[in-house]
């Protein structure tokens, strides 16, 4: 089973400028309401530590490996449970220039594991709120 949680936002700056702001973790918590916290650098099969905290106030720590990292274009991460195959998220960031200076930021995680269909409904509205509140602070940030 999986489970894909998918946003979307254009944000009004250049696409290096949001690449910056991605991929700068030691920042987050000076603009992210949603990843206070990365613990690490954004390099290739990089374990970093990322702090979350929801939209409800759920407060998290884990740590995935730096999957994929195309500068300007696309930063994912991999994380699992302990006991493979029970519950794994791959969070995906792509950028898509666009005219005059603008970027598409397609920001989504995408869960698996047998554990997805016993919490899955619970992630919906909590990440997906979470999300939206961290692309407008990505928004609101690049915009400045």
């Amino acid at each position: 089973m999986a489970k894909e949680i998918h946003t979307e936002i254009n944000i009004n700056a250049h696409v290096t400028k949001v690449w910056e702001l991605l991929t700068d973790f030691h920042n987050f918590e000076l603009w992210n309401p949603f990843i206070r916290k990365i613990e690490g650098t954004p390099t290739i099969e990089t374990k970093i530590k990322i702090h979350i905290s929801t939209s409800r106030g759920k407060k998290r720590i884990y740590q995935p490996k730096i999957t994929k990292l195309v500068p300007s274009k696309e930063l994912r991460w991999f994380g699992k449970s302990m006991i493979p195959g029970f519950f794994n998220g791959e969070r995906i960031f792509v950028l898509e220039p666009l005219e005059n200076n603008h970027t598409r930021v397609i920001h989504k995680e995408i869960f698996t594991g047998i554990l997805v269909d016993l919490v899955g409904n619970r992630l919906d509205k909590d990440l997906y709120d979470s999300f939206v509140s961290m692309n407008e602070a990505l928004k609101k940030r690049a915009e400045q």
